[in-house]
């Protein structure tokens, strides 16, 4: 039998639509998603399964809305995939920012349900977070040292810090408008290429400490079981400590995601394994690429999708 390493995806990936294959063509997905429209209730609104199939609203890119919404997603077509006759042991698991808490769900380190209240806090954090300083991003492609100095350079004496190291070549900026303006101006010259990035705020920055802070609170009110298989963190890129987890995630909200790092060393520890990326998927796979060519990361936007 097979060894999985499973990639759960993070903000950025939503899209209306995302989850409706697997709600129609699965029982096992159908029932994740009744289970979170019980759970949240009308907090967001409308019931979860409307926002992510319809987005009626356009409401989906809401960091509050957002962040539960793809999390029931990955693990509704985790559920799928397994019903639908995906056999294999999972060897490891890593998400990108909001996905470690897919990520960590599946290691067996909290239950679905906890894991779908984590999740629905932080992004109510997050949101009030934005809105209380404007802020944005932008991501930066190029020599990697040089966007690093961009960064350093664009900076002033504002606000202004590498947040994902998504890929070689491939780094967003988060801070003030301002700053992210300065480096987005400066890049042609420092021979790189710059685009601004449509987000609520400065996710992975000082600007988002007064979520990290709250977060804590709600962190600690969850007992953490330890890992079941191999979950790689944000913050370190390297697998998670079990004693240090919940740490970890405070960190992660203010702090940078080193997933090229983390990608990379995955790679070589787990060559020889099926690679799988849940819903909704597409852009792990493609940072992968940029990461590790050797490793085919299988999406599972729908069912029985193997391209």
């Amino acid at each position: 039998m097979s060894e999985l390493v499973l990639l759960c995806p993070g903000q950025g990936a939503q899209k209306a639509g995302m989850g409706k294959a697997w709600f129609d063509a699965s029982g096992a997905a159908k029932t994740i998603f009744e289970r979170a429209d019980e759970l949240l209730g009308d907090s967001l609104g409308l019931p979860l399964s409307t926002i992510c199939f319809e987005d009626p609203n356009s409401e989906i890119n809401q960091t509050n809305i957002s962040q539960p919404a793809i999390y029931t997603c990955s693990i509704a077509c985790w559920h799928g995939l397994r019903a639908e006759g995906l056999a294999g042991d999972i060897k490891a698991t890593a998400g990108l920012s909001l996905g470690e808490y897919s990520a960590l769900h599946l290691a067996g380190v909290f239950s679905f349900e906890e894991g779908l209240s984590l999740v629905a806090r932080r992004g109510a954090l997050m949101q009030e977070a934005t809105e209380a300083n404007p802020s944005t991003m932008v991501a930066v492609m190029g020599d990697d040292d040089a966007i690093l100095k961009l960064c350093d350079d664009a900076r002033g004496s504002d606000i202004l810090v590498p947040a994902n190291f998504n890929a070689p070549g491939q780094i967003v900026l988060s801070g003030s408008v301002v700053a992210c303006k300065r480096a987005a101006s400066l890049a042609g010259d420092a021979g790189l290429r710059a685009t601004p990035l449509s987000v609520a705020g400065a996710f992975h920055s000082p600007f988002m400490q007064s979520a990290a802070d709250a977060m804590a609170e709600a962190l600690d009110a969850v007992t953490f079981n330890n890992p079941e298989i191999d979950v790689w963190s944000n913050v370190t890129g390297e697998y998670h400590d079990p004693e240090h987890i919940k740490e970890r995630l405070v960190e992660q909200i203010t702090g940078s995601v080193r997933w090229s790092q983390s990608s990379k060393a995955m790679a070589s520890e787990y060559d020889g394994c099926d690679w799988h990326e849940l819903a909704p998927s597409g852009v792990l796979r493609g940072l992968m690429r940029r990461i590790e060519r050797t490793i085919k990361v299988i999406p599972h936007d729908e069912p029985t999708q193997d391209n």
